[in-house]
């Protein structure tokens, strides 16, 4: 099994910035795909962003254009680059892995985002 851990949340402002990672416990060159989940009070865990081992990205269309999924092998970790934010990405954000594509996800235990005036 992979261990994640997740830090970089708090409270920010809206339209500020936020950097979020997961270190894993193992290369993440063996992972077959990373990401980001986020769940806020009362909501169902929503898909945030994926990255592959190959280096494919996908985004929920609410982030598209303010979120950046990537990586740093070396260091085995995985950030969540997150501008212009708003209130409503206010959540609790979770790091997942998968070791293939039909395995089962691997969870971290999440790091809380506050953005609020």
């Amino acid at each position: 099994q992979v261990q994640l851990e997740e830090s970089g949340g708090g409270l920010v402002q809206p339209g500020g910035s936020l950097r979020l990672s997961c270190a894993a416990s193992e290369s993440i060159s063996s992972i077959y795909s990373m990401g980001w989940y986020r769940q806020a009070p009362g909501k169902q865990r929503e898909l945030v962003a994926t990255i592959t081992n190959a280096g494919s990205t996908t985004y929920a269309d609410s982030v598209k254009g303010r979120f950046t999924i990537s990586r740093d092998n070396a260091k085995m970790t995985v950030y969540l680059q997150m501008n212009s934010l708003k209130p409503e990405d206010t959540a609790v954000y979770y790091c997942t892995a998968k070791r293939s594509p039909w395995a089962l996800r691997a969870w971290g235990q999440g790091t809380q985002v506050t953005v609020s005036s």
